[in-house]
């Protein structure tokens, strides 16, 4: 068969899944993600054996140190592929719960009642944990899913996939909920996102590439965020320690992902005493700095920000720094340079927090704390599918109830109109 021809049986067999699973009730789905995540664990050296194979390939291909991290499938995160499932087990399954109902003066009884959506395509880059993750996801709200990943995690991916496939079917999930796309070929991409009337969804989670790709070939649905440019905004009223503990959390934790910061911002009259203390800690980490004219005044051996670093998701040890007059100069930076991901101020103002997280037009705004915590575990929803920085119909991390529609179920004693 043609890949086309293979994309459409694929689609046609989620279809087919789609139905099945919305039948399935929430015990039955629960005892077969238990399934998932033991088989998960007895395969655990088998999936290291597929990681070592794309860890080899990735440093032969000269992959950064930040993408061979995304890419790595330690012990410590094979558990966390694991702890996710069952995580999701214990959650409340949101399939059929009433969102609201109301009675008509006629009589009718109308509820708005969350529903699958039906299938769903998970495009994917780097990290081979999103395989877990999106499948289980989608499975817990009888969804079926279409992964795509890239092509160096191939060998994870078709190693956890398998895991989670025969996990599951060795307690009756049907046929096919859980699918993977065997081929690199980028062409399969465009065309898993112009199945219409099969595929009712595209998450696609990498580089802005990918998901202007995505964007540009869909005919269906797509909930995307194109890039995390997360902004740090140190106030004049902040306790400088913990803006620097916070700074460094921040940025260096795990600087190759999504939510870490990109952009320091610091108000003028405390940058004299901030900014040469945070550029120690942060030298220490190895984090380059890219500061304006008055952050160099501060901090002369940083290097000289250029206006494209101010959009750069970097995902590596890059950090741009600009001096702001005020907690408004910060958020008009982060609201024009930003990408509606994550933004954070310190500050122990009042008035300052008000205007911040009134004003800054983000999917989450924290107040003294990292900007690290965007993440569907550390928020209580067991794994994520995605942070979607769009504002619709999802927007943040996206859990359970954010892969589910829903549908009006109206009851009546024969009212006719």
């Amino acid at each position: 068969m043609s890949l086309q021809q293979d994309i459409n049986v694929m689609a046609d067999q989620a279809v087919k899944a789609s139905r099945s699973l919305a039948r399935l009730t929430t015990r039955k789905k629960n005892t077969i993600l238990e399934a998932m995540a033991d088989e998960l664990e007895s395969r655990r050296e088998i999936i290291k054996d597929a990681n070592k194979k794309d860890i080899d390939a990735g440093k032969e291909a000269g992959l950064t140190q930040a993408l061979l991290d995304r890419l790595l499938l330690t012990d410590e995160r094979i558990d966390g592929m694991i702890k996710g499932i069952r995580d999701i087990v214990v959650l409340k399954d949101p399939v059929g719960q009433e969102i609201c109902s109301w009675m008509r003066p006629n009589g009718l009884e109308i509820a708005k009642t969350r529903v699958p959506i039906g299938v769903i395509a998970i495009i994917y880059e780097s990290r081979p944990n999103v395989t877990a993750d999106a499948a289980s996801l989608c499975f817990k709200t009888s969804n079926a899913v279409i992964l795509r990943g890239g092509k160096e995690a191939i060998h994870s991916n078709r190693a956890i996939a398998a895991a989670l496939q025969e996990g599951g079917a060795s307690k009756g999930m049907p046929e096919h909920a859980i699918q993977l796309v065997p081929t690199t070929d980028r062409d399969a991409v465009r065309m898993l996102v112009q199945c219409v009337g099969k595929v009712d969804l595209a998450i696609p989670r990498g580089g802005e590439g990918l998901i202007q790709s995505v964007v540009e070939h869909a005919r269906i649905p797509v909930i995307k965020h194109y890039k995390g440019v997360c902004h740090l905004f140190i106030d004049k009223d902040a306790d400088l320690d913990m803006a620097v503990e916070i700074t460094e959390n921040a940025k260096c934790q795990r600087p190759g992902v999504c939510n870490a910061i990109e952009t320091l911002l610091v108000h003028e009259k405390i940058a004299p005493e901030f900014l040469p203390k945070a550029a120690q800690r942060l030298k220490t980490r190895g984090v380059e700095l890219r500061g304006d004219d008055h952050a160099r005044e501060l901090v002369p051996d940083m290097k000289t920000v250029t206006e494209e670093d101010w959009y750069t998701e970097y995902l590596d040890l890059i950090l741009s720094v600009r001096v702001v007059k005020d907690v408004q100069e910060a958020v008009d930076h982060i609201n024009h340079y930003g990408s509606h991901h994550s933004d954070a101020i310190v500050t122990e103002d009042e008035a300052a927090r008000k205007i911040f997280t009134q004003a800054v037009d983000s999917s989450t705004v924290y107040v003294n704390a990292s900007t690290r915590f965007t993440d569907g575990g550390e928020f209580g929803m067991g794994a994520e599918i995605g942070i979607s920085t769009d504002k619709l119909h999802a927007r943040g991390p996206m859990g359970l109830e954010e892969l589910t529609t829903y549908k009006y179920v109206v009851s009546g004693t024969g009212q006719v109109r």
